[in-house]
Protein backbone atom coordinates (compact mmCIF):
# COMPACT_ATOMS: atom_id res chain seq x y z
CA UNK A 1 0.00 0.00 0.00
CA UNK A 2 1.15 3.19 -0.86
CA UNK A 3 0.73 6.70 0.88
CA UNK A 4 2.30 10.35 1.49
CA UNK A 5 1.86 12.84 3.45
CA UNK A 6 -1.28 14.16 1.57
CA UNK A 7 -3.39 11.62 2.86
CA UNK A 8 -4.96 12.26 6.23
CA UNK A 9 -7.16 9.60 5.97
CA UNK A 10 -6.65 5.82 3.90
CA UNK A 11 -7.02 2.33 3.89
CA UNK A 12 -5.27 2.41 7.94
CA UNK A 13 -8.61 2.62 9.46
CA UNK A 14 -12.57 1.99 8.53
CA UNK A 15 -13.76 5.29 7.50
CA UNK A 16 -16.67 5.96 5.17
CA UNK A 17 -14.11 8.14 2.77
CA UNK A 18 -10.53 9.11 1.80
CA UNK A 19 -9.77 12.35 3.11
CA UNK A 20 -6.12 13.67 0.78
CA UNK A 21 -4.51 17.29 2.03
CA UNK A 22 -4.25 19.90 -1.04
CA UNK A 23 -1.62 22.24 -1.38
CA UNK A 24 -3.33 25.17 -0.18
CA UNK A 25 -4.14 23.19 3.06
CA UNK A 26 -8.06 22.51 2.24
CA UNK A 27 -9.26 18.99 2.09
CA UNK A 28 -10.73 16.71 -0.02
CA UNK A 29 -13.35 13.48 0.88
CA UNK A 30 -13.86 11.27 -2.13
CA UNK A 31 -15.54 7.99 -1.89
CA UNK A 32 -17.53 5.47 -3.92
CA UNK A 33 -20.38 2.96 -4.16
CA UNK A 34 -22.47 1.26 -6.66
CA UNK A 35 -24.39 -1.50 -6.44
CA UNK A 36 -27.60 -3.79 -7.96
CA UNK A 37 -31.31 -2.87 -8.00
CA UNK A 38 -32.98 -2.93 -4.72
CA UNK A 39 -36.37 -1.95 -5.92
CA UNK A 40 -38.07 -2.23 -8.77
CA UNK A 41 -38.46 1.17 -10.01
CA UNK A 42 -36.01 2.40 -12.25
CA UNK A 43 -36.45 5.79 -10.93
CA UNK A 44 -36.23 4.91 -6.86
CA UNK A 45 -33.21 2.43 -7.29
CA UNK A 46 -31.62 5.78 -8.81
CA UNK A 47 -31.99 8.13 -6.10
CA UNK A 48 -31.78 5.27 -3.31
CA UNK A 49 -27.97 4.55 -5.05
CA UNK A 50 -27.33 8.57 -5.25
CA UNK A 51 -28.09 8.95 -1.32
CA UNK A 52 -26.19 6.30 -0.40
CA UNK A 53 -23.46 7.52 -2.30
CA UNK A 54 -23.62 10.92 -0.72
CA UNK A 55 -24.28 9.63 2.45
CA UNK A 56 -19.94 8.76 3.25
CA UNK A 57 -19.27 12.66 2.28
CA UNK A 58 -21.96 13.58 5.38
CA UNK A 59 -20.69 10.65 7.32
CA UNK A 60 -17.66 12.45 7.60
CA UNK A 61 -18.77 15.87 8.07
CA UNK A 62 -17.80 16.91 4.79
CA UNK A 63 -20.06 19.14 2.26
CA UNK A 64 -20.08 17.21 -1.02
CA UNK A 65 -19.16 19.33 -4.48
CA UNK A 66 -19.98 17.20 -7.47
CA UNK A 67 -20.39 13.94 -8.45
CA UNK A 68 -19.27 11.30 -11.43
CA UNK A 69 -22.15 8.30 -12.52
CA UNK A 70 -21.09 4.65 -12.16
CA UNK A 71 -23.16 2.64 -14.85
CA UNK A 72 -23.12 -1.01 -15.99
CA UNK A 73 -26.57 -1.69 -18.04
CA UNK A 74 -27.27 -4.85 -20.42
CA UNK A 75 -27.76 -2.40 -22.84
CA UNK A 76 -29.01 -4.93 -25.82
CA UNK A 77 -31.53 -6.73 -23.70
CA UNK A 78 -33.15 -3.89 -21.55
CA UNK A 79 -35.02 -1.00 -22.96
CA UNK A 80 -32.69 2.62 -22.58
CA UNK A 81 -35.52 4.39 -21.10
CA UNK A 82 -34.69 2.49 -17.72
CA UNK A 83 -31.52 3.56 -17.83
CA UNK A 84 -32.70 6.91 -18.71
CA UNK A 85 -35.33 6.71 -15.46
CA UNK A 86 -32.30 5.63 -13.46
CA UNK A 87 -29.74 8.35 -14.52
CA UNK A 88 -32.62 11.03 -13.94
CA UNK A 89 -33.29 9.46 -10.64
CA UNK A 90 -30.13 9.48 -9.41
CA UNK A 91 -29.37 13.47 -11.28
CA UNK A 92 -32.71 14.71 -9.03
CA UNK A 93 -31.50 13.10 -5.88
CA UNK A 94 -27.95 14.96 -6.40
CA UNK A 95 -29.54 18.10 -7.01
CA UNK A 96 -31.96 18.07 -4.00
CA UNK A 97 -28.50 17.82 -2.02
CA UNK A 98 -26.70 20.57 -4.15
CA UNK A 99 -24.44 18.67 -6.00
CA UNK A 100 -23.64 19.01 -10.00
CA UNK A 101 -23.06 15.88 -11.41
CA UNK A 102 -20.07 16.53 -14.09
CA UNK A 103 -19.72 13.33 -15.98
CA UNK A 104 -18.99 9.79 -15.38
CA UNK A 105 -18.39 5.94 -16.83
CA UNK A 106 -21.10 3.20 -18.23
CA UNK A 107 -19.83 -0.72 -19.39
CA UNK A 108 -22.53 -2.99 -20.90
CA UNK A 109 -22.71 -5.27 -17.72
CA UNK A 110 -25.43 -8.11 -18.02
CA UNK A 111 -27.19 -6.76 -14.65
CA UNK A 112 -27.87 -3.52 -14.62
CA UNK A 113 -25.55 -1.42 -11.68
CA UNK A 114 -25.40 2.55 -10.33
CA UNK A 115 -23.77 4.48 -8.19
CA UNK A 116 -21.56 7.40 -7.75
CA UNK A 117 -17.69 8.47 -7.33
CA UNK A 118 -18.72 12.01 -4.98
CA UNK A 119 -16.06 14.41 -4.17
CA UNK A 120 -16.57 16.67 -1.31
CA UNK A 121 -14.70 19.19 0.55
CA UNK A 122 -14.47 18.92 5.18
CA UNK A 123 -12.95 21.25 7.29
CA UNK A 124 -10.21 19.29 9.13
CA UNK A 125 -11.61 21.07 12.30
CA UNK A 126 -14.80 19.75 11.61
CA UNK A 127 -13.95 16.05 9.98
CA UNK A 128 -15.40 13.32 11.93
CA UNK A 129 -14.16 9.96 11.97
CA UNK A 130 -15.37 6.25 13.25
CA UNK A 131 -12.71 6.42 15.42
CA UNK A 132 -12.90 8.46 18.53
CA UNK A 133 -15.68 7.53 20.46
CA UNK A 134 -15.23 8.05 24.14
CA UNK A 135 -16.60 6.41 27.48
CA UNK A 136 -19.83 7.72 28.84
CA UNK A 137 -21.24 8.59 24.84
CA UNK A 138 -24.99 8.06 24.14
CA UNK A 139 -25.25 6.06 20.79
CA UNK A 140 -27.67 7.22 18.49
CA UNK A 141 -29.35 6.32 14.69
CA UNK A 142 -30.38 8.61 12.91
CA UNK A 143 -32.90 6.06 10.61
CA UNK A 144 -35.05 2.65 11.00
CA UNK A 145 -33.61 -1.01 10.12
CA UNK A 146 -34.63 -3.25 7.98
CA UNK A 147 -34.17 -1.87 4.37
CA UNK A 148 -32.14 -5.66 3.87
CA UNK A 149 -35.01 -7.61 4.97
CA UNK A 150 -37.62 -5.21 2.57
CA UNK A 151 -35.70 -5.24 -0.50
CA UNK A 152 -34.94 -9.13 -0.25
CA UNK A 153 -39.16 -9.54 0.24
CA UNK A 154 -39.48 -6.76 -2.86
CA UNK A 155 -37.07 -9.13 -5.02
CA UNK A 156 -39.55 -12.43 -3.91
CA UNK A 157 -42.71 -10.42 -4.68
CA UNK A 158 -44.09 -10.79 -0.98
CA UNK A 159 -43.65 -7.12 0.19
CA UNK A 160 -46.68 -4.93 0.86
CA UNK A 161 -47.17 -1.40 -0.39
CA UNK A 162 -46.97 -0.26 3.68
CA UNK A 163 -43.37 -2.01 3.68
CA UNK A 164 -42.07 -0.82 0.10
CA UNK A 165 -43.76 2.65 1.04
CA UNK A 166 -41.57 3.02 4.10
CA UNK A 167 -38.79 1.63 2.68
CA UNK A 168 -38.01 3.53 -0.10
CA UNK A 169 -38.66 6.67 1.91
CA UNK A 170 -35.94 5.90 4.48
CA UNK A 171 -33.75 5.14 1.40
CA UNK A 172 -34.19 8.21 -0.57
CA UNK A 173 -33.66 10.73 2.53
CA UNK A 174 -30.44 12.51 2.37
CA UNK A 175 -28.59 12.60 5.75
CA UNK A 176 -27.48 15.80 5.09
CA UNK A 177 -30.19 16.54 7.53
CA UNK A 178 -28.99 14.72 10.46
CA UNK A 179 -25.32 16.18 9.22
CA UNK A 180 -26.62 19.58 9.35
CA UNK A 181 -27.99 18.84 13.05
CA UNK A 182 -24.86 17.93 14.20
CA UNK A 183 -23.01 21.40 13.31
CA UNK A 184 -22.01 22.70 16.57
CA UNK A 185 -21.97 19.87 18.78
CA UNK A 186 -18.87 18.22 20.01
CA UNK A 187 -19.06 14.77 17.62
CA UNK A 188 -16.68 11.96 18.76
CA UNK A 189 -17.30 9.41 16.26
CA UNK A 190 -19.61 8.76 13.08
CA UNK A 191 -20.62 6.18 10.48
CA UNK A 192 -23.20 5.76 7.97
CA UNK A 193 -24.92 2.49 8.60
CA UNK A 194 -24.60 0.35 5.46
CA UNK A 195 -23.87 -3.29 4.17
CA UNK A 196 -22.55 -4.25 6.90
CA UNK A 197 -25.34 -3.46 9.10
CA UNK A 198 -25.44 -1.75 12.38
CA UNK A 199 -23.53 -4.60 14.40
CA UNK A 200 -20.29 -4.28 11.18
CA UNK A 201 -20.43 -0.65 11.50
CA UNK A 202 -20.34 -0.47 15.72
CA UNK A 203 -17.66 -3.10 15.85
CA UNK A 204 -15.34 -1.23 13.80
CA UNK A 205 -16.27 2.16 15.64
CA UNK A 206 -15.38 0.21 18.56
CA UNK A 207 -12.53 -1.26 17.31
CA UNK A 208 -10.99 2.40 16.22
CA UNK A 209 -11.88 3.75 19.58
CA UNK A 210 -10.64 1.25 21.71
CA UNK A 211 -13.98 0.80 23.86
CA UNK A 212 -17.06 -1.49 23.78
CA UNK A 213 -20.76 -0.59 23.19
CA UNK A 214 -23.79 -1.68 25.10
CA UNK A 215 -26.89 -1.68 23.13
CA UNK A 216 -30.66 -2.11 24.05
CA UNK A 217 -32.51 -3.87 21.52
CA UNK A 218 -35.93 -2.87 22.74
CA UNK A 219 -34.55 1.20 21.52
CA UNK A 220 -33.47 -0.19 18.22
CA UNK A 221 -36.60 0.85 15.36
CA UNK A 222 -37.40 -1.39 12.63
CA UNK A 223 -39.19 -0.64 9.00
CA UNK A 224 -42.98 -2.13 9.16
CA UNK A 225 -43.44 -5.52 9.03
CA UNK A 226 -39.76 -6.54 9.25
CA UNK A 227 -40.43 -8.96 11.89
CA UNK A 228 -43.38 -10.01 10.26
CA UNK A 229 -41.42 -10.83 7.02
CA UNK A 230 -38.25 -12.02 8.90
CA UNK A 231 -40.45 -14.83 10.76
CA UNK A 232 -41.76 -16.29 7.42
CA UNK A 233 -37.44 -17.01 6.36
CA UNK A 234 -37.17 -13.49 4.64
CA UNK A 235 -33.51 -12.23 4.91
CA UNK A 236 -30.94 -10.95 2.62
CA UNK A 237 -27.57 -13.50 2.71
CA UNK A 238 -25.51 -10.38 3.69
CA UNK A 239 -27.27 -10.24 7.07
CA UNK A 240 -26.45 -13.47 7.67
CA UNK A 241 -23.05 -12.99 6.95
CA UNK A 242 -23.33 -9.83 9.15
CA UNK A 243 -24.02 -12.18 11.80
CA UNK A 244 -21.45 -14.42 11.19
CA UNK A 245 -18.82 -11.47 10.81
CA UNK A 246 -19.84 -10.05 14.25
CA UNK A 247 -20.45 -13.38 16.12
CA UNK A 248 -16.98 -13.60 17.88
CA UNK A 249 -17.13 -9.81 19.04
CA UNK A 250 -20.39 -9.70 20.22
CA UNK A 251 -22.30 -11.13 23.34
CA UNK A 252 -26.29 -11.30 23.23
CA UNK A 253 -28.72 -11.27 25.73
CA UNK A 254 -29.68 -15.13 26.47
CA UNK A 255 -33.71 -13.26 26.46
CA UNK A 256 -33.31 -12.59 22.16
CA UNK A 257 -33.78 -14.80 19.76
CA UNK A 258 -31.91 -15.96 17.32
CA UNK A 259 -34.64 -13.88 14.86
CA UNK A 260 -33.40 -10.88 17.03
CA UNK A 261 -30.09 -11.40 16.36
CA UNK A 262 -30.42 -11.50 12.67
CA UNK A 263 -32.50 -7.84 12.46
CA UNK A 264 -30.02 -6.24 14.91
CA UNK A 265 -27.24 -7.60 11.90
CA UNK A 266 -29.48 -6.87 9.08
CA UNK A 267 -27.55 -5.24 5.78
CA UNK A 268 -28.63 -1.99 4.90
CA UNK A 269 -28.62 0.38 1.69
CA UNK A 270 -28.60 4.08 2.48
CA UNK A 271 -29.02 3.67 6.59
CA UNK A 272 -28.90 6.51 8.58
CA UNK A 273 -25.86 7.79 10.78
CA UNK A 274 -24.48 6.13 13.49
CA UNK A 275 -23.30 9.01 15.57
CA UNK A 276 -21.46 8.51 19.33
CA UNK A 277 -21.54 11.56 21.34
CA UNK A 278 -22.02 12.71 25.17
CA UNK A 279 -25.20 12.74 26.92
CA UNK A 280 -26.27 16.54 26.54
CA UNK A 281 -24.88 16.85 22.96
CA UNK A 282 -27.21 13.59 21.91
CA UNK A 283 -30.00 15.60 23.70
CA UNK A 284 -29.66 18.60 22.23
CA UNK A 285 -29.34 16.28 18.83
CA UNK A 286 -32.21 15.05 18.89
CA UNK A 287 -33.99 17.95 19.81
CA UNK A 288 -32.30 19.59 16.69
CA UNK A 289 -33.33 16.59 14.66
CA UNK A 290 -36.11 15.45 15.44
CA UNK A 291 -37.69 12.16 17.03
CA UNK A 292 -36.63 10.31 14.05
CA UNK A 293 -33.28 10.11 16.07
CA UNK A 294 -33.37 7.44 18.97
CA UNK A 295 -30.96 6.73 21.74
CA UNK A 296 -29.69 3.08 21.18
CA UNK A 297 -27.51 2.59 23.76
CA UNK A 298 -23.96 3.79 25.41
CA UNK A 299 -20.35 3.33 25.07
CA UNK A 300 -18.42 1.61 27.90
CA UNK A 301 -14.64 1.30 28.92
CA UNK A 302 -12.82 -1.41 26.45
CA UNK A 303 -14.19 -5.22 27.52
CA UNK A 304 -13.27 -8.61 25.85
CA UNK A 305 -16.57 -8.34 23.73
CA UNK A 306 -17.05 -5.19 21.96
CA UNK A 307 -20.74 -5.00 22.14
CA UNK A 308 -23.14 -6.14 24.43
CA UNK A 309 -26.71 -6.12 23.23
CA UNK A 310 -29.54 -6.94 25.55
Amino acid sequence: MQTNDSVVVGFEGADDAAVVRLNDGRLIVQSVDFFTPVVDDPYQFGQIAASNALSDIYAMGGEPLFALNIVGFPINDLPKSILTEILQGGADKAAEAGVPIVGGHSVDDKEPKYGMVVTGEVDEAKMWKNSGAQVGDILVLTKSLGTGIIATAIKKGVANEESIVAAIESMTTLNKGAANALNGLNVHAVTDVTGFGLLGHLKEMCQGSNVSAKINFSELSFLPNVRQLAETGIMAGGTVRNLDYVKDFVKFDSNLSDLDKLLAADAQTSGGLLVSLSKNDAENFIKNFGSTVKPIGQIIQQEPNLISIK
